[in-house]
């Protein structure tokens, strides 16, 4: 008998990390042959493989280093379950987290495209984790509320897995925001909507330093890139609006000079997020070898 839904944790160098993940999956209060957790070592030189095995996971091992979309397709391809459930292995799901998307996935019907949690800050205790939190920035309901893109976060996202088969599961062409990718080509073909569930808590490892949290805004602002060349026809960028999302810098900059505080905090982390992600986005998007690598081309089937 297979499992109703399968947890799918892609993880890189995630010995630190991955044993708290796996324990929060396997101690949820729902029968074990109802669900399994899948963890994919995406080439790993540290021990996670063995931590994940220890904690209870399911090991997909990967020879080399492929990527998270690469990680999470395979993850998809070796699970049973009707359900795909993908978290991180830096996320630390809640005790209701699977009986949660169980409830939600037993009543759903083709209306419902996929299932999407909130996820909040674990242990936030410097300044650019505690920043994260300030934003909500991993918030699914505020994605959800995008007019044109709406889409949600992977690491508390469920979608079925013959849909995630039917459409080539994630791009792993895509460094960053192959999630928004694949939330577009599952809509265009299977429609519905994304069912947002507040009450499937996932707690997440923020970056908390402001060096990693600016290395973490630079791969989205290349992953945002490649998502504009790819439907460079939907949503045409010109060099005249990368100006002025490099004048709304100066904004940024000015109220980050003259809070304090709590405000103070937020604005300075905003100046760098934004920054890094236009650092990123326009040396990509603008990169001649990118745009014949994409094309302008279509996304995929």
């Amino acid at each position: 008998m297979n499992p109703r839904i399968s947890v799918v944790i892609p993880a890189f160098n995630a010995q630190a990390t991955i044993t708290e993940a796996v324990r929060a999956i396997v101690a949820q209060p729902v029968p074990r042959d109802v669900f399994e957790c899948l963890v994919v070592d995406d080439g790993s030189r540290d021990r996670t493989a063995e931590a994940a095995e220890l904690a209870g996971a399911v090991v997909v091992r990967l020879e080399k280093n492929r990527g998270r979309a690469a990680a999470r397709n395979a993850g998809t391809e070796r699970a049973r379950g009707e359900w795909i459930a993908f978290t991180d292995a830096d996320c630390v799901p809640s005790r209701r987290w699977l009986p949660c998307l169980l409830a939600a996935a037993e009543t759903s019907n083709r209306q419902t495209l996929a299932l999407a949690g909130k996820t909040i800050g674990l242990e936030s205790r410097t300044p650019a984790a505690r920043f994260i939190d300030l934003i909500g920035a991993l918030d699914a309901e505020t994605y959800l509320r995008h007019e044109t893109m709406p889409w949600a976060p992977t690491c508390n996202l469920a979608c079925r897995r013959e849909d995630l088969l039917a459409v080539g599961g994630f791009d792993p062409e895509f460094k960053d925001y192959e999630t928004a990718d694949l939330c577009l080509r599952l809509g265009q073909r299977f429609g519905g909507q994304i069912l947002y569930l507040p009450t499937a808590l996932v707690m997440h490892r923020h970056r908390s330093t402001w060096r990693e949290l600016w290395k973490q805004q630079l791969g989205y602002g290349q992953g945002y890139a490649y998502f504009l060349l790819r439907y460079a026809d939907r949503w045409p960028w010109s060099a005249g609006r990368e100006a002025g999302a490099w004048m709304h810098l100066f904004t940024l900059a000015t109220q980050a000079a003259t809070a304090r505080g709590e405000q103070g905090l937020v604005r300075r982390g905003l100046l760098l997020k934004h920054l890094a992600q236009r650092v990123g986005f326009a040396s990509t998007f603008f990169s001649r070898r990118e745009r014949r690598r994409f094309n302008g081309g279509e996304a995929r089937a």
